[in-house]
């Protein structure tokens, strides 16, 4: 089995609640999210998705994720998808860095992979562990009250996990933070994700702001040393998210005590292979993980699934259902949330079925 065509559709995701707003006044309305295709000679296609949060949260853009195709994919024909160790050897030799240019293929191969053995991805990547992924619903940066507001809103959805998007003006962010938890039962879980907004003295005050409440800190500020300051300042539970784009990043934060749970995004990492490298070492070294993507429709929700759903119970801190966010799908088979919780499809590979009328024409086609 050879890979013979590898190709690209663009389509926009607009958002249901019409913008999505976090640190530093960052705002978007409408993600341009790329569906990649891996098609064999013999006929079987696997598909990914890519879609980054804007061209100014990671390094990395969408038009960025098609460009890099039209570099990479060339490289790749010929190549045995099924052998996704390899095909991620060859990737990296022929293109440095751009994990998330990669990271489609990848979540492709293993589509394939899937298809061809009649598996699901999740059993692939170690097995299914439960009935269902627990999910968090991101709340996006507003007035303190509109905050808590939408917290109420989604908890009567059924979330218990809701993510809470500070990083602003420190006095609001501890109004926002307080207005939250007041209405969540103490079962419930609270994070406030800064997003690398907060100067480090901001952080520290804010942390030490709302000390009597259960919250978790993610990622308060740019660098890495500034958020071990900070979390050697607070005894919150601490969360890396931005930080941590590499597995020897990983092994640097656990070295040093820098968390107690990492958020692992798939494209950040440059795909499944990758991000199921680290999700195991944090298995085996009893890191609890977010185990999620930058943004994306439903075949990132479906890939995100099959990752969270192969990772043990204990140890999977929470995931997100992308495709609820957004007003349009982008494939048939995805999981649909079901009162704050998700199930992987049993289906082989990934479970889905892009809908054609909807992704638009290739953008990228290049075969051998």
């Amino acid at each position: 089995m050879k890979i013979a065509r590898i190709f690209a559709h663009r389509v926009d995701l607009p958002l249901v609640e019409g913008s999505y707003k976090w640190s530093g006044g960052k705002s978007v309305s409408v993600f341009d999210s790329t569906i990649v295709g891996v098609e064999t000679a013999c006929g079987v296609v696997g598909y990914g998705e890519v879609c980054p949060l804007g061209p100014f949260y990671l390094p990395a853009y969408a038009e960025g994720v098609r460009a890099g195709l039209k570099e990479l994919a060339p490289h790749l024909i010929g190549y045995d998808p099924r052998e996704i160790g390899k095909l991620n050897h060859r990737m990296d030799a022929a293109l440095k860095g751009h994990a998330y240019v990669k990271s489609g293929i990848d979540i492709a191969c293993w589509d394939i992979l899937g298809k061809v053995s009649g598996l699901p991805v999740c059993t692939l990547l170690g097995g299914r562990f439960g009935e269902s992924v627990r999910l968090y619903r991101a709340i996006s940066q507003l007035p303190p009250d509109e905050m808590a507001a939408n917290v109420a809103s989604y908890r009567a959805q059924g979330y218990t996990r809701f993510q809470l998007k500070v990083g602003g003006n420190p006095d609001q962010d501890i109004e926002r933070i307080r207005a939250a938890r007041a209405i969540l039962q103490p079962s419930d879980r609270l994070v406030a994700d800064a997003n690398t907004g907060w100067t480090q003295h901001e952080a520290v005050r804010v942390v030490r702001a709302v000390r009597d409440l259960d919250v978790y800190i993610e990622q308060p500020c740019l660098t890495y040393e500034e958020c071990l300051s900070v979390r050697r300042s607070t005894d919150h539970p601490f969360v890396l998210d931005e930080n941590v784009d590499s597995l020897e990043m990983l092994l640097r934060a656990k070295s040093e005590l820098a968390m107690d749970v990492v958020n692992l995004k798939i494209s950040k990492l440059g795909g499944l292979t990758k991000t199921r490298q680290i999700r195991d070492l944090c298995v085996s070294m009893g890191i609890a993980m977010t185990l999620e993507d930058s943004w994306g429709g439903d075949i990132t929700t479906a890939a995100i699934a099959h990752l969270a759903h192969s990772t043990p119970e204990e140890l999977r801190f929470t995931s997100t259902d992308f495709n609820s966010y957004v007003t349009v799908s982008n494939a048939t088979g995805a999981p649909q949330r079901v009162n704050g919780f998700m199930q992987a499809s049993n289906e082989p590979g990934l479970g889905i079925t892009p809908r054609f009328d909807v992704i638009g024409p290739r953008l990228v086609d290049v075969t051998g």
